[in-house]
């Protein structure tokens, strides 16, 4: 099975961050990978894999190498969230004889993409059993069980020159026909546990089209989610057939589409956390493995738009299947420099992955990622990289299948490399 072909297995089954979190782990522990729990003490080994999650919806693996005292870190950085709409604590909405649910936008999203489409939910619910106890379980209602229509043309004549959607009014999904709609009884009926009470939840709309190969030639990938899974799980099969020379260490991070702010962002403290444990379980010279570590940050790029060529910058050429993206910006929202973006080819060589290079246009405001964040708790040589996409933030988003095998392969090089940063 290509690289591709598991991601398109794993993007099928990513109801949530919950649900993406606990597809890494079975990856991990099919590997031999060993579960650590942040509340217990870390005895760890030469020769050892590990992984750790924050939330049930962040995780950092890693294995320790031979000799770790004069190693060094290779790091990746993705994030386990896209933009999408949350279901709010009491969602029903009763109008006439129709049942709606209350939701609310999460990140950045374009919201005219998700109208009209059949819709669902996932995520994890907190519930207390018949004994009392508190417990947690996943859900994904795998149903067509939602849509958010649209309001006809001939009610507003307009809406072709360009309409603004209010989310607290025009994009609430619609539920069914019916009367005294209890969410939580309904909840319940999609549960495998003994529920005695549901206590709360966090629970997310998901885009029921599948990931699948489109194009003349097969040559695209179509699924929603590829900002940022497409990397995150291609990074993760690439880390999982390196030969580690280092210490090699994937993290995939929640919450970077609304800014990382929380404690299992980027920004927030589990890689540092993470790294200084692993410090104190191996007595190792932690600042000086930093000066000689070199971390990825994984995140994805604009490709050019053949219908919108005027947005890209007039020197960059960034196309789908043509390698993958190194992101650079003066004011440093990308932390590639000569220096990282050197080291990084250098370390691909050999390894049949091609490179593209990206700038925004000098008049537009881009985005930022992962890289800045994670080297505001560890400063650390960094750059920025992506696969190329079109449609990002979209609930179907476009990528080339080539550039999702350059990321796997990447990411073995990356990790198998013995190259020095000095």
């Amino acid at each position: 099975m290509s690289y591709c072909d598991k991601v398109i297995d794993l993007l099928n089954r990513s109801y949530s961050p919950f649900h993406v979190v606990r597809n890494l782990k079975e990856l991990l522990l099919e590997k031999g990978y060993e579960e650590l729990k942040e509340k217990a003490p870390y005895f760890l080994k030469e020769g050892g894999r590990y992984f750790v999650t924050r939330n049930d919806s962040a995780l950092i693996a890693f294995s320790v190498p031979k000799n770790p005292r004069s190693s060094a870190f290779r790091i990746s950085a993705s994030h386990t969230d896209s933009p999408t709409f949350k279901i709010k604590p009491n969602p029903v909405v009763s109008y006439k004889n129709l049942i709606s649910l209350n939701v609310e936008p999460y990140g950045g999203l374009m919201h005219a993409p998700w109208l009209d489409r059949p819709l669902s939910f996932g995520g994890r619910v907190y519930y207390l059993d018949s004994e009392g106890r508190t417990q947690c379980e996943l859900v994904a209602v795998d149903e067509d069980l939602l849509v958010i229509p649209n309001l006809c043309i001939h009610f507003n004549r307009e809406m072709n020159n360009g309409l603004k959607y209010n989310p607290a009014k025009e994009l609430i999904p619609l539920a069914g026909i019916g009367k005294d709609f209890n969410f939580q009884e309904y909840l319940i009926s999609k549960m495998q546990g003994d529920v005695k009470e549901i206590l709360s939840f966090d629970l997310f709309l998901y885009n029921r089209d599948k990931a699948k190969r489109v194009g003349l030639h097969q040559e695209f990938l179509s699924s929603p989610k590829l900002d940022d899974l497409s990397s995150t799980y291609s990074v993760l099969l690439g880390f999982l057939e390196a030969k580690p020379e280092y210490f090699n260490v994937y993290c995939a991070f929640d919450n970077e589409e609304v800014g990382s702010l929380t404690k299992q962002g980027a920004y927030g403290s589990f890689l540092r956390d993470t790294l200084k444990r692993i410090e104190k379980a191996l007595d190792l010279p932690l600042e000086e493995m930093i000066a000689r570590s070199l971390l990825i940050s994984v995140d994805n790029a604009h490709a050019n738009h053949p219908n919108y060529p005027e947005i890209s910058d007039k020197t960059t050429n960034v196309l789908m299947n043509e390698g993958i993206v190194i992101k650079y910006n003066a004011n440093q929202t990308y932390t590639s420099d000569a220096k990282s973006a050197a080291l990084l080819k250098s370390i691909a060589t050999g390894s049949s992955v091609k490179f593209q290079d990206f700038t925004n246009r000098s008049d537009l405001r881009g985005g930022s990622t992962l890289g800045n964040l994670s080297n505001n708790q560890i400063s650390i040589n960094s750059v920025d990289i992506g696969i190329a996409q079109l449609a990002m933030h979209s609930c179907n988003e476009l990528c080339g299948v080539e550039d999702v095998e350059m990321m796997a392969k990447l990411a073995q090089a990356f990790f198998s490399s013995k190259i020095q940063v000095e």
